[in-house]
């Protein structure tokens, strides 16, 4: 393979990492959106376990406020929260899997950024994964910095 990345190919790669970060972003939002709904559920659940069953309660359904009977609405909180769970471990599944996914993309793609020249600002690769520190920094003298399998001369 040639030393020099055409620019279309580097594109490419820009986006595929660009999409693997905007997936992992997409995915942890989802789950702090489940923890927060779970911890909603729970401080519920521990506000109407001590009461009576016969007392009433307000749930919101479809933007509407319903009246129950807290024996009506307990058992449904509990399937509600047992769901939730599920759900956010499918999602902590999904993330670590994607993560690791990137991670051998990474692996996969960054021999050809590794050796092009000193000057290694042009890697899409190494570009984005510096972009939340100093991507604009022109690398230069001997320092070096191990990336996914290889290490990067700047």
């Amino acid at each position: 393979m040639s030393a020099q990345v055409s620019a279309r190919k580097q594109q490419e790669l820009q986006a595929q990492y660009t999409n693997y970060k905007e997936t992992l972003q997409a995915i942890a939002q989802k789950i702090g959106d489940v923890e927060q709904e779970t911890e909603e559920h729970k401080l519920v659940l521990e506000t109407l376990d001590p009461l009576p069953g016969e007392r009433k309660c307000f749930r919101m359904v479809n933007g509407v406020l319903v009246e129950r009977a807290v024996k009506d609405v307990l058992p449904q909180l509990k399937t509600n929260a047992e769901g939730l769970k599920k759900v956010l471990d499918d999602l902590l599944k999904q993330y670590t899997a994607k993560q690791e996914e990137l991670e051998k993309w990474k692996r996969g793609f960054m021999h050809l950024c590794v050796g092009v020249s000193p000057y290694v600002n042009h890697c899409p690769i190494y570009k984005a994964y510096r972009s939340t520190a100093a991507a604009d920094e022109p690398l230069t003298g001997r320092q070096h910095e191990t990336f996914g399998s290889g290490t990067v001369v700047r």
